[in-house]
């Protein structure tokens, strides 16, 4: 399904009402979820990270910190959670329920290609809304540990901003803005293939999505580890 998707996706005329459709469907789906998760996180690593920089006396060093979390691993791990447990079930259910229903057996007997018109605009949608949605948590946690510095843990607002690109730059962002297309990516496919495969009844599109929040966590939890190390690799070598 991978290829056939890949060879879709270039094929002419392009889903844009599909895909414009689906993205504001996973939108509508994961931006409540993505911002109650991604606050916790926030709270939890920047409260964490600054008692132990206190500890150390480099309180002023709290904005390097929550900048290179937020960018290599709150945004991506967030976008993981909630591309896999909201979005991609979500699809999952949606094809499943067509699947079952037999309207795929239906629109191949009229000669319609169900990658093309349904999978291809989802996969993409998938794609472009964890791009954005790193984005937002990004810049939820980066905000979010400013206020939690500054005003709780009485970090100089000065030094926090001043020392937010010290460890992060051009680099980091790079490899967390591909963690985050490379999970929509999968959690799209997952999810597309899965609904497609459903067979029985509606029971079976329940077991459907739940083996596609597993095998979404596992894929993508993987892509992060790699994507990581070779990130890390990179930057060592450069």
């Amino acid at each position: 399904m991978c290829s056939e998707t890949a060879a879709a996706a270039v094929r002419r005329p392009p889903q844009w009402k599909e895909f414009f459709l689906m993205a504001w469907f996973i939108v509508r789906v994961a931006l409540v979820p993505t911002l109650l998760v991604a606050v916790p996180f926030t709270v939890l690593v920047v409260f964490t990270l600054n008692i132990l920089l206190v500890e150390f006396g480099a309180a002023d060093m709290s904005g390097a910190g929550t900048g290179l979390g937020a960018v290599t691993q709150i945004g991506p791990l967030v976008t993981v959670l909630i591309v896999a447990g909201a979005g991609a079930t979500a699809l999952c259910a949606d094809l499943g329920a067509r699947t079952i229903r037999e309207e795929i057996d239906a629109m191949r007997v009229l000669g319609i290609d169900p990658i093309h018109r349904l999978v291809v605009p989802r996969v993409l949608a998938s794609t472009v809304v964890a791009f954005l949605l790193n984005g937002l948590v990004v810049v939820i946690g980066l905000v979010g540990g400013f206020f939690f510095s500054v005003y709780i843990q009485n970090v100089t607002p000065g030094a926090y901003v001043a020392s937010l690109t010290l460890l992060t730059g051009l680099p980091e962002v790079i490899i967390s803005m591909v963690k985050a297309t490379l999970f929509g990516l999968v959690a799209g496919l997952v999810a597309c293939y899965r609904g497609l495969t459903v067979r029985g009844g509606p029971k079976s599109v329940g077991d459907a999505v739940n083996e596609t929040v597993v095998y979404s966590f596992i894929a993508l939890f993987a892509i992060n580890v790699v994507v990581t190390a070779i990130g890390v690799k990179f930057g060592t070598g450069s």
